[in-house]
């Protein structure tokens, strides 16, 4: 008889890219592949496609069927249909209502606004009378706006009316109201103004004198930016807000976002970081359209969605309105272009883009091909046609050093065991090993850090081969018991009491926690596992990774376990 037992190379991967995005021509990326690594592991890797927008149809459905139908609601409703008219038609979107449907559903969203509104111009949440809330005499002032800039009929008498409340908008609001959101109303005033040809430049340098740029909450100065822009004693002022915001923005390889916030004021201007990036976003786009900036802020937009869909109806109404400004900026032609590689003098491949796609094409050079040749190659990315081209260069590799230093490129990550049914039944040795009494049931602690927000985040946890994890869904598991002692205090979610991740695995070889959104912060994870085999083992580092983008991760460090 003959038994095949597989043997794991107990290595972790890491990983580097770039993006970037072409119009015409060709771009040049010195590769140099990296020395001392695994020869069978990982490789470049070369992502393209032709839009920096995925699917919106679900974002659209979110607010379209949106079942309760309060003034913002109906307001955010019109200002997704009329951002996403123009996108929707081009991808001829599957499942979609009719140009008729969509039309008539505008015009009843428009009637009833109307009917809502008061004699001031502004607007409670249900009825005609109720207290206002200046917000959502701004927000449906905007929706208005942009339904107009669409070639939709707007009453002519709400508008004017709905003008005139953003002139007078500082007597609008109420006194108990904080600075922060106060100066926020004002900003989004003085935004939608902007649009509507009554541009107040000068109450905008006002502002920013009286309260100080750095004072603002980051969305005022989204706001505040297009109207300035257009003014050309503003210049100070734009220049002011342009470092502003490469200041406070929170960049990977692959995407970017900012967080703001107005404290106890959230509720009143319904605020949201992701409704941030996108009011940031539209501003950059008209200010600095060639911003590296604004494909990474969409990038981090599209992976931020769940289901298809953003958090709220005021994140998917001005997300979507950016994205508007995005396709008709850099992607109003249609796409009918061939994009070719080359790595050194060989070919290594193309791909045809004919017409509007979401379909991304990779191309995988292993790394044993790659290291063939020593020192820097160079990648050529060509694109012939019209359209735009979008790339991400990847490279990744496994050291062959199996004793491995903690490394922070995105995530902090620390490993600790803990004895659970005797504390002596695991320790910490001086020289870092741990000792595991055989027999012995484990708790394993991983701490991680994320000093930003991060998407599709997966944590891995490899484990001693020494040792074999408890899976507490099945019968006759037995819960652990958490040292009172233990450093590791309970989690508390960012909405619920709960876990922080959505899924988890417990395999043989590692433990596996996942989780679309992970906010910056700390999150603990804990499961527990057995000493089941005496003998001295490598454990390699616990890992955490974004599983879109792995050049954004972090690892713990290589120990050793001895069971005995």
């Amino acid at each position: 008889a003959e038994i095949a037992l597989p043997v794991q190379i107990p290595a972790t991967s890491e990983a580097f890219a770039t993006y970037g995005q072409i119009d015409e021509g060709a771009i040049v990326q010195p590769i140099q592949a990296p020395d001392k690594v695994l020869k069978q592991v990982g490789g470049l890797e070369i992502s393209t496609s032709s839009t920096g927008l995925q699917a919106l149809t679900d974002a659209y459905l979110y607010i379209a069927n949106y079942p309760y139908g309060c003034v913002e609601q109906v307001s955010s409703r019109v200002m997704a249909t009329a951002a996403l008219r123009d996108i929707l038609s081009a991808f001829k979107v599957d499942g979609m209502p009719t140009a008729t449907e969509i039309q008539s559903s505008m015009e009843r969203d428009l009637q009833r606004l109307a009917s809502l509104q008061n004699p001031s111009g502004g607007f409670g949440f249900w009825r005609q009378g109720d207290t206002e809330w200046p917000y959502l005499g701004i927000h449906v002032a905007h929706a208005i706006q942009r339904a107009k800039e669409k070639g939709y009929t707007v009453p002519v008498e709400m508008q004017a009316r709905s003008l005139q409340y953003l002139r007078t908008i500082e007597s609008h609001i109420p006194k108990e109201y904080g600075d922060d959101a106060r100066q926020s109303l004002i900003a989004y005033a003085l935004y939608v103004r902007h649009r509507m040809g009554d541009s107040d430049p000068k109450r905008a340098r006002q502002m920013i004198q009286s309260v100080g740029l750095s004072k603002l909450p980051l969305e005022s100065a989204g706001w505040l930016l297009p109207t300035l822009s257009a003014d050309s004693a503003s210049r100070g002022e734009v220049a002011a807000i342009r470092l502003l915001l490469d200041n406070r923005v929170s960049e990977t390889a692959g995407t970017a976002h900012f967080v703001t916030s107005y404290g106890d004021g959230d509720y009143l201007l319904l605020n949201s970081d992701r409704r941030t990036d996108g009011v940031i976003l539209e501003a950059l786009i008209a200010d600095q359209p060639q911003s590296d900036l604004i494909p990474k802020i969409v990038k981090g937009l599209q992976a931020n969605k769940v289901q298809g869909r953003w958090g709220n109806t005021q994140e998917n109404a001005f997300i979507l309105l950016a994205l508007d400004r995005y396709f008709n900026t850099y992607e109003k032609v249609t796409p009918d272009f061939v994009a070719r590689s080359w790595l050194g003098n060989q070919y290594t491949g193309s791909a045809a883009f004919r017409g509007r796609t979401t379909d991304t094409y990779q191309l995988n050079i292993p790394m044993d091909a790659l290291t063939r040749k020593s020192g820097t190659q160079n990648l050529t990315l060509e694109k012939t046609g019209s359209g735009r081209l979008y790339y991400r260069i990847g490279l990744k590799y496994a050291p062959e050093d199996l004793r491995l230093k903690p490394l922070e490129r995105g995530f902090s990550v620390v490993r600790t065991y803990e004895g659970v049914d005797d504390p002596k039944d695991v320790q910490h040795e001086k020289d870092g090993s741990w000792t595991i009494k055989a027999g012995a049931r484990v708790k394993v602690h991983l701490r991680l850090y994320a000093p930003t927000r991060r998407y599709h985040v997966a944590l891995v946890d490899p484990l001693p081969a020494g040792l074999e994890p408890i899976n507490p869904g099945l019968v006759g598991s037995q819960p652990g018991k958490t040292s009172p002692n233990s450093p590791i205090a309970p989690f508390e979610s960012r909405y619920f009491y709960g876990n922080w991740y959505e899924f988890q695995n417990l395999r043989d070889a590692q433990a596996e926690a996942f989780t679309s959104l992970l906010y910056g912060g700390v999150y603990d994870y804990s499961y527990t596992a057995r000493a089941t085999t005496p003998g001295v083992f490598v454990v390699p580092p616990p890992k955490a990774e974004e599983m879109y983008q792995p050049e954004v991760f972090g690892r713990g460090g290589t120990d050793q376990v001895v069971v005995k």
